[in-house]
């Protein structure tokens, strides 16, 4: 799908029928025919337009001649609503002398954030680019605080109950917190380059340069690589403490296991004692007592009398 929007008045943003210059294009899980379209009319090459469609695509950058594409990785809610297993997606920013593209295969919520922005330039790529970087980062932080409260609910219920589905949950979320920080250090990679080589300042830049850096980008710049530190900080320390927190739900599954069988092996050495006194006396031999009126009462008083003793002392040796 292929939506094309541009600004039209002050930072007001109206959606175009056709591909125009000084636009955004919007690719969204496009089809062949979608991408032949705009490779013709823009120039981009295909492999620029279908790299981002990859599942799997690292966050990089790839320069050719009149074209810049930037691969980042955005989070993503999987599964039904509330689930917390999340994953991070590949999103292509292509930028060339007029156009400015966005590859992705989902309709991710950035874009809808983008177009709710008071104001928006479509032409201003740099400005453009760093605020896609932002929102990037800024819902990474979203997404981890709600990991972190979710993570801290379940948490409490398996102090309470160790049920198989608040486990599996937690793993979810500890699969997810994996995703992000792979992807967070990947995004930090792809920003250091991007100061290093890509942003210049404008009064320095060739007029070939495809991104320009203007002073008041500068500040943008420096809050999208500091909100990513701090989202990488976030999930590295999130990951940790959740980390240890199935460790020692392990330790005390184990634990708790132990016991009862440890409580289970004296139940059996207590019932043990009298079933070996009935069995003896079962047999049909002569035995001691057998004539006697009170057999029945004297076997059954000393029966329960050396399983209580064999209870006692368990007891006393802490396996009670």
């Amino acid at each position: 799908m292929l939506r094309v929007y541009r600004t039209v008045e002050e930072g007001q943003v109206s959606q175009e029928a056709e591909i125009c210059e000084k636009a955004w294009l919007s690719l969204i899980n496009p089809t062949e025919e979608d991408i032949q379209m705009v490779s013709e009319k823009t120039g981009i090459t295909r492999d620029f337009l279908k790299d981002p469609l990859d599942d799997e695509e690292r966050p990089r950058i790839e320069i050719e001649t009149g074209q810049i594409l930037i691969i980042i990785k955005v989070p993503v809610a999987r599964g039904k609503k509330g689930a917390e297993l999340y994953d991070a997606i590949p999103l292509g920013i292509i930028v060339t002398k007029d156009y400015l593209v966005t590859v992705c295969l989902d309709d991710h919520p950035i874009f809808s954030q983008m177009l709710k922005m008071p104001v928006l330039f479509t032409f201003k790529k740099t400005r453009f680019l760093l605020l896609i970087l932002i929102k990037t980062a800024t819902l990474y932080l979203n997404y981890l605080r709600i990991l972190d409260d979710r993570s801290t609910e379940l948490q409490s219920h398996l102090s309470h109950t160790m049920k198989n589905e608040a486990l599996l949950r937690l793993l979810d979320i500890q699969k997810s917190l994996v995703y992000f920080t792979t992807s967070l250090r990947a995004n930090g990679i792809v920003m250091e380059k991007l100061t290093r080589t890509q942003l210049v300042k404008a009064e320095d830049a060739p007029a070939s340069m495809l991104i320009k850096m203007y002073p008041e980008d500068e500040e943008l710049l420096e809050d999208a690589i500091t909100e990513n530190r701090q989202a990488i900080e976030m999930s590295s320390i999130y990951s940790s403490i959740l980390t240890g927190s199935m460790d020692a739900y392990a330790a005390l599954i184990s634990n708790n296991m132990a016991s009862v069988m440890k409580f289970l092996t004296s139940v059996t050495i207590v019932l043990s004692l009298p079933t070996i006194i009935a069995s003896i006396y079962g047999m049909n031999v002569g035995l001691p007592f057998q004539n006697s009126p009170l057999a029945f009462v004297g076997i059954m008083g000393t029966t329960f009398g050396i399983a209580g003793a064999a209870a006692y002392a368990l007891y006393r040796w802490n396996m009670f």
